[in-house]
Order: C-alpha cells, then structure tokens, then sequence
C-alpha cells in the first residue's frame, strides 16, 4: 500500500486539524520506501515495542504517543535515541496519533462508551465541532462498583486500579477520559457522572475531588484504544497489519517489604 494512501487512512480516523496546539501527532519518522507492506500499530515508541514491531517484519509503525513533544537532538543513548537507531537501521517509518485521535468519540477513543453501552454521550471538553476529550454518559442500568469493575476487567487490566472519594451505592452515569485526565475532574463532575475513570490523578486534585474517581492507569485504557484502532485499520486498509503490545512501567505492588 502507497504511503500516502496509508498516511490518508489514519488521518481520516484522527484528522490533525483535531490535534491540540501543544501536541505533535503526525509523521515522526521518515523512510524511503513509500509501499508499505505491514503495519504496526502500537501505544509507545519506546525501544522494546519498536523492536518487537521490526521484528515482526513492519515497516511502518502507528503509534498513540509521539515520539518526542519538543524537538531535541539525539545527543544522549537514551529510549529517544534508540528508537531512531532501531527505525533508522530498518529504514522503517513512525507515525503518531495523539491528541488528533483522543478528540474523536466516533473512533477508537470512544471505545469505553460503546463497551459499557453509554447513553446520550457527551464531551466533558468540547474542543470542536463534532470532538472533545472526554465523554459523559447514562448506563444502560444502574450497577454497583463491583459490576463496573468486572465490565471493565473484560477488556483491561485493573492490576493498579486505585480509587478516590466515597462511591455511590448505585452508579447510573460514568465520566472518563483515556490516558491522563487529571485536569479533567471538575468536568467530570459537572457532567453529573458518579464515576471518574481515567488515569495519572494527582493527590491534591483526588483530596479536592466530590465526584468518585476509578484510577485505572494511564496504559490500559490507551492499549485497549489502540487494539481498536488496529482493528479498525485492518478492516480497511489494503496492507497487513497487528497489534504489538507496550510495556507498562508500573508493576503490582509489594505486599510486604523486604526487612
């Protein structure tokens, strides 16, 4: 498949025109070929995926995170360095799609709306017509946390889930945002949600917070995201794509300290 016509493909799911000011979703690395045989879809450019990604024979490589949000030299054998020597050596391409996909509730970032069957979706920050960060929206009937927590579990890893605040008996309306949605609590809120998911909440925001908040981990929700978006993409694309899994930094806590 042309380059082009890959490139075309993925902006027609995450249109750069949605992505925010700060952010550098779009082509992060360069290659010389422009038919593009198989397709890695991923969260993290970091080294590891990079590597298993080239090792399974891509030669291009969508990622959600960019690769840098500021530009800088390769100056030091850091992750940066590395995935530009692996991708470089491979002459193999890198495309992110950041914020430009998180904004689109129709794509793969609603994919939490439509697992728990939301009704009556709405942004928690509307940032254009048609897109946002966040959505707010009605289950289809009230559940407890425990029912929640085994909804979410089908599809996640709730290995770090941590939660915030008092949980209501019933829960009937759910807020989240995939990735980090700290500064989004106070929308959360105003939404009318009795739940918070998202991930990388603060302690100062969590002690200030009325509405309950479920802290799944900034990973999960964004891998489930992805394996979306590759499902999407296989669907449609005239080239061979496959998911290939991020490590998460975090692992399960010590239950007991060594003396």
């Amino acid at each position: 498949m042309q380059l082009d016509r890959l490139i075309a493909a993925i902006e027609h799911i995450a249109p750069l025109s949605g992505a925010a000011s700060w952010d550098k979703s779009g082509l992060q690395v360069a290659c010389r070929h422009t038919d593009i045989r198989r397709l890695a879809v991923a969260l993290d450019p970091i080294p590891s995926t990079i590597a298993r990604a080239l090792d399974q024979g891509a030669d291009f490589v969508l990622t959600h995170h960019p690769l840098s949000l500021a530009p800088q030299l390769p100056s030091r054998l850091d992750n940066y360095h590395a995935v530009l020597s692996l991708l470089f050596k491979a002459d193999a391409g890198l495309y992110a799609a950041h914020t430009s996909l998180d904004v689109q509730p129709d794509g793969p970032a609603g994919w939490l709306a439509r697992h728990l069957g939301l009704r009556h979706p709405e942004f928690l920050e509307q940032t254009g017509e048609n897109c946002g960060f966040g959505l707010a929206g009605d289950l289809p009937a009230p559940c407890s946390l425990a029912d929640l927590l085994e909804q979410l579990a089908r599809r996640i890893s709730l290995d770090v889930a941590v939660t915030a605040g008092t949980c209501p008996e019933l829960i009937r309306r759910v807020a989240y945002c995939t990735g980090s949605g700290g500064s989004l609590i106070a929308e959360a809120q105003a939404s009318g949600a009795d739940v918070y998911i998202t991930g990388d909440i603060k302690y100062h925001p969590a002690l200030d917070s009325a509405i309950f908040l479920l802290d799944v981990g900034h990973h999960s929700l964004e891998e489930a995201m992805m394996q979306e978006m590759q499902e999407r993409l296989s669907r449609t694309l005239e080239v061979e794509t496959f998911f290939v899994a991020s490590d998460t930094p975090f692992r399960r806590a010590l239950t007991h300290l060594p003396a």
